[in-house]
């Protein structure tokens, strides 16, 4: 079963954005230097491994039944032979790949130490148990490629979700054409019980959409004209007219779909030491056999070697770390697949080792904790009409795509007047600047007014609501207040955290009163606001020099570099900023904060369960161990143990996928 040691689907993304898959590749873990591989064809994981391994157990069966029931053994010719078929039956394939490991030099691996084992019961004349122990080794092979078929179930599913064709609408007319074949702008009619093909702009006044597959949420989402419909979503009521806004091979499906195949194979630190545990740990236990044999001949009175032959064989059989090898990753593979299930993108297993260590969470505030959907509260004037504050505001703050900005757009509504406008520049973590019918105006937050040396009414500085503060040539001229509306499950979010004994702080680059005002509803333990991107990175950084595990969460732009600063990085909203999403190590696919609750709890459930294995393991194979050195085990008792503790593993490790969280 080492050869398990890591599993990876054969999964591209190919130039079209389409999917290829082959046959499961098995990559060895004694020959992880050269990245030598077993192709598993299904044929051999079908039914002709089946009746081979039912034929030699019914042969075997026989045998025992006409030994100890009737006392009749045929003779020693005729039995040999007959094990023998039996034994080829049942291991033809893991001789074959002993005797290529060992072409190759690779020696001590558990293909040779179970070809060893097998072959010198035989030697002694064992022929049942070592046609036992060949058969008991493969049905725990095949337990275990069940087990792994089943693992992968959850993640293999997102195969499915995209179309293989799609209605596009040309010239008045609708084609049935491959998704590859759509161009951005182009028009796809989505008919009701459908998948969304590609990501796009819906044409049509409102639809209903199920996001289960990319949010892991099976509440209806209601959309409306202009808003972003995503591939893989389901269109739940009338016929839905799209305009592709992302090429096949773009959609937020295939990000995902290319996160998940590259989570399976990061391993986490527990399956690296497992991996190298094993290549030291096999060539003991196989001198340890050997000594176990030889050694004796100088300190027992009467040695007899096929008795301590025997003793050495049952050493090497209950020596295989079947379980740990195959139970480990598998366990980590159940992790990834719960967590993408609940709507959270783990990119490897490291990760979910990662974030059971984090004792604090770092959360930027818009986006994040907040639904990031402003409305403007209030107009404040000094200089100027209320009216031309708006539309000289709005004009200017038509060029940018910040939430801030279209909350004023809106507001203004028909009073964005024509007005021309040009050399905008956008400061970050600040506002804009731009000239708007001649004169220079800038909108933004107070560090803006500081760069720019404008002076202000200091009063304004108390207020609770964001403020968006308007220059024109370098004198202060009014104020726009807005406020943004707290999440739903931010408060349980911060209670999950602190249950989990998880300090939490807050950054923002909104005014320090604005900040301290969420921090006090939310309950969050420390707040600091008008932070700029570098603020954060120190105050992170600072953190993490104090000794803090730190996970940081954020969904923009401006949040990537911090994010990638975290012991462990995640990405709010997977459907939102690429920047975000590519420098984070986990990534909630909705905007629920409380995913990041479940992303924890879903880690610790992995590593507990990765720890109970490793420990059952060893405990058993340690006593069995000693029976056998002391001759008290048998080779019937060493496999049973072997491929039992290795079968209870792997049911411990199937629990994870079961969770319901």
């Amino acid at each position: 079963m080492q050869k398990n040691i890591e599993i990876k689907e054969n999964i591209d993304l190919n130039s079209n954005g389409g999917i290829e898959t082959g046959n499961p590749e098995i990559a060895c873990s004694h020959c992880e230097h050269d990245g030598h591989t077993h192709a598993v064809p299904e044929n051999e994981k079908g039914w002709k491994s089946q009746w081979k391994l039912i034929l030699a157990l019914f042969i075997l069966i026989i045998m025992l039944v006409l030994r100890n029931a009737f006392n009749i053994i045929p003779a020693n010719w005729i039995n040999f032979l007959i094990h023998v078929f039996a034994f080829v039956l049942a291991g033809s394939s893991i001789l074959q790949l002993a005797f290529r490991k060992i072409i190759r030099g690779n020696i001590f691996n558990e293909f040779v130490l179970m070809s060893v084992a097998t072959l010198g019961a035989f030697y002694i004349g064992a022929y049942s148990e070592g046609v036992a122990v060949m058969f008991f080794y493969c049905i725990g092979e095949w337990f275990q490629d069940t087990a792994v078929s089943n693992a992968k179930r959850s993640i293999k599913a997102l195969l499915d979700i995209r179309p293989d064709e799609v209605v596009v609408l040309k010239n008045d007319q609708q084609l049935v054409v491959h998704p590859s074949e759509i161009k951005i702008n182009d028009i796809i009619i989505v008919r009701h019980g459908e998948k969304v093909a590609l990501d796009g702009e819906l044409l049509s006044a409102k639809g209903s959409f199920n996001a289960s597959a990319l949010t892991g949420e099976s509440k209806p989402v209601s959309k409306y004209q202009s808003e972003l419909i995503y591939a893989g979503m389901i269109n739940l009521n009338t016929v839905a007219e799209i305009k592709v806004k992302a090429l096949f091979e773009d959609s937020a499906l295939s990000r995902i779909l290319k996160m998940v195949q590259d989570a399976t194979a990061r391993k986490s630190p527990t399956q690296l030491f497992i991996s190298r545990f094993a290549k030291i740990y096999t060539p003991i236990v196989f001198f340890l056999a050997l000594a176990l044999c030889l050694l004796p001949y100088f300190f027992v009175d009467v040695y007899h070697f096929d008795e301590w032959f025997y003793r050495s064989l049952v050493f090497l059989v209950i020596s295989c770390p079947c379980a740990l090898v195959i139970s480990i990753p598998l366990g980590y593979f159940g992790g990834i697949g719960l967590a993408s299930r609940n709507g959270v993108l783990f990119k490897g297993g490291n990760f979910l080792d990662a974030i059971t260590k984090i004792n604090t969470v770092v959360m930027d505030k818009t986006g994040t904790l907040t639904k990031g959907v402003f409305k403007v509260q209030n107009v404040y004037t000094d200089t100027i009409l209320k009216d031309e504050l708006i539309m000289i505001t709005a004009a200017l703050e038509k060029h940018s795509t910040h939430p801030i900005a279209k909350a004023i757009t809106d507001f203004a509504g028909e009073k964005i007047s024509s007005v021309k406008v040009t050399d905008v520049e956008e400061i970050a973590g600040m506002g804009l600047k731009g000239i708007v019918d001649g004169k220079e105006i800038v909108a933004g937050n107070l560090k803006l007014f500081g760069k720019y040396q404008i002076h202000f009414p200091h009063e304004i500085k108390e207020g609770a609501d964001t403020i968006v503060a308007i220059g024109i040539n370098k004198v202060y001229a009014g104020y726009f207040t807005i406020a943004d509306e707290i999440k739903d499950d931010a408060i349980e979010t911060i209670k999950g955290l602190h249950r989990l004994h998880i300090r939490t702080i807050m950054l923002s680059g909104d005014k320090q009163s604005v900040t301290d005002n969420v921090a006090k509803q939310l309950g969050i333990d420390e707040s600091f606001g008008n932070l700029m991107p570098e603020d954060k990175l120190e105050r992170v950084q600072e953190l993490k020099n104090a000794g803090r595990r730190v996970a940081v969460i954020g969904d923009g732009v401006n949040d990537a570099p911090v994010i990638a600063l975290a012991d462990v990085g995640i990405a709010m909203g997977g459907l939102g900023s690429h920047a975000a999403i590519e420098t984070a190590d986990v990534v909630i696919q909705n905007d629920q904060p409380s995913k990041i609750v479940t992303a924890i709890k879903i880690g610790k459930i992995t590593r507990n369960i990765v720890w109970q294995n490793i420990i059952m393991a060893l405990a058993v194979k340690l006593i069995v161990l000693i029976l056998g050195a002391e001759g008290f085990a048998t080779l019937w008792e060493a496999v049973i143990a072997d491929v039992g503790v290795a079968l209870l593993a792997i049911l411990n490790a199937i629990r994870i996928q079961r969770k319901h969280l």
